[in-house]
């Protein structure tokens, strides 16, 4: 036999083993699915998670993955999910989730929400996540709290209530209204936050501040 012919015949049989020897494995007990992992999970529920999974009582590690992904995928909440496996017989998912940036009336109780305004179906018991308020689920305060997470992560851990007016965010601060704009930069939450610890260090109060306008800080209600 030439020696091309030798090489073609033993990728021909190799290929062949490579798609074959998975419909074997998945008959094997030794690779029965026994366990599911899941990595980047904060806020869901795993049960839930692996009943949506909807794995048979005879699934195998060789089983096709791509239909469990999918049924995963369509979880609400869930951002990325990619699903693999690990001999001899654990599920690994691997998941991103939305975030939340607030909690929101939903259904008559509080529900966690996301930047776009929409209500997750996380149980805020669960996770018990720090957030602030928001007078309803809306996407300018959602996109305006993100923004300010972004920004300053340790600010926005100061922010308990939140709420829209026009086209603006109310944030209340330490017991204090800063009113901002939803598409708030860093330069604007600098002037506030300076004006802030300003008042701070002359030990004077106040009951709000608007940044919405460009290169100033409107102080209200400053006590004299």
């Amino acid at each position: 036999m030439k020696p091309g012919w030798a090489v073609l015949g033993g990728v021909v049989l190799l290929g062949s083993l490579w798609v074959g020897l998975p419909r074997v494995l998945r008959q094997v007990g030794f690779f029965a699915v026994r366990r599911v992992e899941f990595a980047g999970l904060r806020y869901g529920d795993p049960r839930e998670l692996t009943r949506a999974l909807a794995l048979g009582p005879r699934a195998s590690v060789f089983d096709d993955l791509a239909p469990v992904a999918a049924r995963l995928r369509a979880v609400p909440g869930l951002a990325e999910v990619d699903v693999g496996r690990r001999l001899p017989g654990t599920i690994r998912v691997t998941l991103r989730e939305l975030e939340p940036v607030a909690l929101a009336p939903a259904r008559g109780r509080l529900a966690l929400m996301d930047s776009l305004g929409r209500a997750l179906p996380f149980d805020p018991a669960r996770a018990a996540p720090d957030l602030p308020v928001a007078a309803r689920a809306d996407s300018v305060v959602g996109l305006g709290l993100a923004r300010l997470r972004e920004l300053d992560p340790e600010l926005f851990a100061q922010i308990s209530t939140a709420t829209r007016s026009g086209d603006h965010l109310v944030v209340e601060v330490a017991g204090r209204r800063w009113r901002l704009p939803a598409d708030v930069t860093a330069e604007v939450l600098r002037s506030v936050t300076a004006v802030a610890e300003e008042l701070a260090r002359q030990g004077r109060s106040y009951g709000e501040l608007d940044g919405r306008f460009a290169r100033q800080v409107v102080v209200r209600g400053l006590a004299s």
